[in-house]
């Protein structure tokens, strides 16, 4: 089982740049593949993100257009998303998920239907 807590969201102005972190707590986190998605109030929740613990294989939605950045730290146990440029359509609650590994060669993950833990999310408003 993998605990996530997600932290570093705010209120921030559009074009500035913000790290979101989360912290991954639990046993063999290496089997596990980890994802950012985030969700607008009365809108689904949608994948941004998502990178591979083990290898460090990113994959990225299509919007992200070079403004974000997942990453982890296998050793201060940690996962982030760094948002450039951030504009108004960028609100929303973000989530880090985690999806354990059926296959060290399957893709990553990019549903939601897909992950098997999730964190509590953290708010990010930018202000139009």
């Amino acid at each position: 089982q993998v605990q996530l807590v997600e932290s570093g969201g705010g209120l921030v102005q559009a074009g500035a740049s913000l790290r979101l972190s989360c912290v991954v707590t639990g046993r063999t986190l290496s089997v596990y593949d980890y994802g950012w998605f985030r969700q607008d109030p009365g809108k689904e929740r949608e994948f941004v993100a998502a990178v591979r613990w083990s290898t460090g294989t990113t994959s990225y939605a299509d919007f992200v257009k070079g403004r974000f950045t997942i990453s982890r730290d296998t050793a201060a146990k940690m996962v982030y998303l760094k948002i450039d440029s951030l504009k108004p359509e960028d609100t929303a609650v973000y989530y880090c998920a985690a999806d354990r590994l059926k296959s060290m060669s399957a893709r990553l993950a990019v549903t939601s239907e897909e992950y098997d833990y999730w964190g509590q999310g953290t708010q990010v408003s930018v202000p139009s």
